[in-house]
Order: C-alpha cells, then structure tokens, then sequence
C-alpha cells in the first residue's frame, strides 16, 4: 500500500461522511414534521421511547443528531430524563441498519442475482435516478428523495474507493505486524472509540472496519473490541453539544456515555471470561463485513436488553454525576442544539407560536370582558402577559431567521415563512388588549356612560371580534383553511359596523346626545376592533397564500373584493345577518 492508496482511502472517508451527511438530510426531509409529531407522542411508558428511539434513528440515520436533539429537548423543557432514557437505548438499536446496508460491498461476484445486490452494481442507478429527480423537481419533495438516491450512491462509492484502497494491504507484512497490536482487545476498544470521538461518526468507523474486513487480515478478536470502542466514541457528539446546557440536559449525555461504558465493560469482560474457559474456536477467523454488521447488531441489541429494565437506575447514576447545585433550571425557550433536526425545531417553533396567538387573543377577549368593569389586578395580568408575546416575538424572530438558513423541506420552508410573517400580527393583537386597557380605564376614570344605541353597537362588534379571533387561532393551530376562509368575509362585516358605528356617533354628536369627549373614548375603541380585525385577516390570508406557494396578500385581498366568490359572499351575507345593528 503506498501513499496513493492512502490519498484514496481518505478520499473514500471523505465521500463516505458526505454521502452519509446528504442522505441523512434527505431523510429528515421526508420525515418533516411526521418526526415533531412522533416525538410528541413520547409517553413515560419504556418500550414505546424504546421502539420511537430505534425508529426515528432509522428514518433520519444519524444517532448523533437523535443524541443531539434529545439533548435540546431536555434544555428546552419539552422532554425530561426520563423519557429519553429508552430513546437513547432504541437509538443504539436504529444506527446498526447502516452496518447492514454497508455488508451489501462484501456479497460475491459468482452469482449474478447475487452480484445484482452489490452496490457497485447498483449505485450509479441510484445515482443517475437521484440526479433526475432533483432536476425534474428542484425545489419540491420529490427532489428530497432525489438527494436520499444522491447521498446513497456517494456513500457506496465512498465504500468501494475505501475498500479498494486497502485491498493491498493483505499481503504487507508491515499492516500484519500493527494488527498484533489489536489483539490486546483494551488497545482495540481505544483505538476504536478515539477514532470514532475524533470523525464524529459511528457509522463511518464501522465502515471503515468493514472495508479492512475485506482484506481477510481482521478476526474476530481484532474486531470485537473495536467494535465495543466505537459506541463509546459515538458518545463525544452528545459530550459537546451538552456544554452550556441545563442539569437534566447534561444528564442526558451522561446516560449515553454510561449506556455504551457500561455495556462495553461488562461485555468485554464476560467474552474473554467465557473465551478463557471455552476457547472460541472462532476468535482467530477472519470476519467480512457482513459478519461485521452482525456483531455490530448483537452489542447494541445485548446491552439494550441487559441495561434496559435498570433504566431508572441509569437516570439516577447520571444525577449522581451530574449533581444539583441548589440554582433553580433555567430552560433554554429555544435551543439551536435543534438545529441538527431541523424539523422538530420547526415543530417547536410551532408549539410557542401558538403558545403566543393563544396568550395575545386570550387577553384582548379578556380586554373586552372588562371594558366596562376595569380592574387593575386583571389589567396588570394582562400587562405581563403582552410583556411574554413581546419576548416571544424577539426570541422567535431571531431563531426563524438563523432556522430558514438551514436545510429545510419544502413543507417546513413554508412553515417557517408563514411564521415569521404571523408572529408580528400575534404580537401586535397583544398590543391592542393593552391599549383597550386604557380605554377601560378612561371609561372608569371619567365615568363615561354609553348612549343605548352605541351601547348596543359595542356589544355587536365585541361579538364579532371574539368570533374572528377564535377562527384564526384555531385555524393557525390546526393549519385548517376552510376555518381561515371565514377570516376575511368577517373582518369585512366588522369594517362595515365600524363605518355604521363612526356615522351614528357622528348624528348623536350633531344631535347633542353625546360629547367629543366620549366621542373620544368610542373612537379608540372602534379603531382597536378594527386592527385586530385586521391582523386576524392578515394572518389567515397568509395561510391561504402560503399553502398555495405563493404569496401576495393585497393580490388575493382585492381579487375576492372585486371578482367575487360565491362561498366568500354566502359567508359575508351570513355573517352580516348575524352581526346586524
């Protein structure tokens, strides 16, 4: 083996991560937000966190990201220790499947049926179908699985260059004489977690190993205990992406370091017990990369069934670790840690996005409650609560922004926009309940009195608008358009009361029924109706757009007003017999 072979086999490595990395991305993808939702269903029951861990890790392949994302998670204070404690153990489970998938290289060449499983066979196939559908459809979700095909037929290659790159390696005599340094298997365990903790990548080092498997030099006993090392290097991508987090956040980590650890030691230790007494006959035979695969497999499988029903004890071990300091936990609202999932920090996004229209709308309608009955512990609640929407605005318009950078599906690319559009008008609908507070206020403070007739057009209109409310929270939280269809016939009936409620007000003035300073106060409070009226229909005019891929509000807006639409008149009519003066 010269240094060309080396240039080769670092150039294998090099498209084996990247293939790796492309398809993982493409994987998550597909998954969207079906992964948000599948984590969501997380109860405190073991086997199903169990079965969710191998799961998730097997649709998006990558255990890395899946120890990452919990890791956010717990920071964020959307899961606790507890719940990941199986997730960590399933997840050890779902890597292996990138072992089987790499044994495809080591399949015979006798057998035609046979050879048609090899990935050089097959790959550029894949890769020409890939190339097709990302073109075709640039873009769209059909080229996401266009880039799984890519990153597939990359990472195979990356295989096959590794594997050709050593295939001289089977008769050096130098390579023979540093493999009797991994027949010592506590060297082998080393070796096998520093080189794991240093490319980040337990799928990588174990295509490595498959590739020196093909060379008959690797046995059993080389194999296993680098094997065994390489779960405890996986664990360095948990180890720093849980500096700067939270206690339980740590302990994440440290579960996954003591899973693996302790399986290891414990293994190992009961192999080479058993192997002393028994002598496998096996130990010294040459292993391919199937068999590779298999151990893989029996570890990971192994340690879950024999660690899993102490589950409880792993937690408690890592809060012994990982001790209390008296310090109350902060969480982190919104945790770029997630960023390695895209997806579900979208679906976190999400969650406080609504968490933030449910507080803004809550206190307006709460506003309207009070409008004649002002109370200052009720108004000071609402103040604080318009302060969070504040914070939540900044918080999440900063982290939309830095999350739109990222590699997003089309699905979640719209989410994101639609967002970061909306959350203004959630914030803003805040700032018109603390304005409604001082209208209140000025009612009480001045002991205005309505006239019968304005009395009544305030009731009517508050009605309206705690309609339209209702129907853009509930269609931005369930994303339903036919409730985001009703917005706008609405908030075009609530113009229309506060032109009626503007004129009567006006006559009642000529008429001396009322006063400019009371006419003041009906002025404010029209014109805050009315921007909130706005906003609901901004928001839901959003929906609309963005889920037919494009975007131009006053566009729509003016095509319903002048083109017309039946459904849109039929809801206009309703709501105005409903709404009637």
């Amino acid at each position: 083996m010269d240094i060309f072979d080396f240039f080769t086999m670092f150039g294998g490595l090099a498209f084996f991560l990247y293939g790796m990395t492309v398809m993982s991305s493409g994987l998550e993808k597909i998954a969207g937000g079906k992964l948000e939702s599948t984590l969501k269903k997380m109860t405190s029951n073991p086997f199903k966190s169990l079965l969710l861990g191998a799961g998730i890790t097997i649709a998006i392949q990558s255990s890395s990201a899946m120890t990452v994302m919990l890791v956010g998670l717990v920071n964020s204070g959307i899961m606790t220790l507890g719940q990941t404690i199986g997730v960590i153990m399933g997840s050890n489970i779902g890597t292996t499947l990138t072992a089987w998938i790499l044994s495809l290289a080591g399949i015979g060449d006798e057998n035609i049926f046979l050879r048609l499983l090899k990935p050089d066979s097959f790959s550029p196939i894949v890769a020409l179908i890939g190339v097709l559908m990302i073109m075709m459809y640039n873009g769209k979700k059909n080229a996401d699985i266009g880039r799984i095909f890519v990153g597939f037929a990359i990472l195979m290659f990356g295989m096959e260059l590794m594997g050709d790159s050593v295939n001289g390696l089977a008769e050096s005599e130098s390579f023979a004489s540093i493999l009797i340094a991994f027949s010592n298997p506590i060297v082998g365990v080393i070796v096998g977690a520093v080189f794991t903790g240093v490319i980040q990548s337990s799928a990588a080092s174990v295509g490595i190993l498959q590739a020196l498997s093909l060379t008959g030099q690797i046995s059993y006993g080389m194999a296993i205990p680098i094997i065994m090392g390489q779960n405890i290097g996986t664990c360095v991508t948990s180890l720093i992406s849980s500096i700067g987090v939270n206690k339980n956040a740590k302990r994440v980590a440290a579960v996954h370091i003591l899973f693996n650890l302790i399986g290891t030691v414990i293994l190992l230790v009961a192999f080479y017990a058993v192997d002393y007494f028994i002598k496998f006959s096996f130990i010294d035979n040459a292993i391919d990369p199937v068999q590779v695969a298999l151990v893989h497999t029996v570890f990971n499988v192994v340690t879950t069934i024999m660690l899993f029903p102490f589950s409880k004890h792993l937690g408690k071990l890592a809060t012994m670790i990982v001790r209390d300091n008296n310090k109350e936990e902060v969480y982190e609202l919104l945790d770029e840690r997630l960023f390695a999932t895209p997806s579900v920090a979208v679906g976190r996004c999400r969650e406080i996005t609504v968490e933030m229209g449910r507080m803004a709308i809550t206190s307006f309608t709460d506003t309207i409650d009070m409008l004649m009955s002002y109370d200052d512990k009720k108004a000071s609640e609402i103040e604080k609560v318009e302060a969070q929407t504040d914070l939540y605005e900044d918080k999440l318009g900063s982290y939309l922004v830095k999350l739109s950078r990222e590699s997003l599906s089309v699905d979640d690319s719209h989410e994101t926009s639609k967002m970061l559009y909306c959350i203004g008008d959630f914030e803003r609908i805040g700032d018109h309940a603390c304005n409604m507070l001082l209208v209140s206020k000025e009612i009480r403070d001045k002991e205005i009195t309505f006239s019968p007739e304005a009395q009544k057009g305030i009731e009517t209109m508050s009605l309206a608008l705690k309609e339209i409310t209702d129907l853009t929270l509930r269609a931005f939280a369930e994303n339903d358009l036919d409730l985001a269809k009703k917005v706008e016939p609405l908030e075009q009936v609530i113009d229309r009361l506060q032109t009626k409620l503007k004129s009567g007000h006006t006559l009642r003035l000529k008429q001396g029924e009322c006063t400019i300073e009371m006419g003041f106060v009906f002025n404010d409070l029209l014109n805050n109706y009315e921007r909130v009226a706005d906003h609901c229909s901004n928001i839901a005019v959003c929906l609309i757009q963005i889920a037919e891929d494009q975007f131009e509000t006053h566009g729509y807006l003016s095509n319903i007003k002048s083109h017309g639409d039946d459904e849109f008149d039929k809801q206009y009519k309703d709501y105005k017999e409903k709404y009637s003066l």
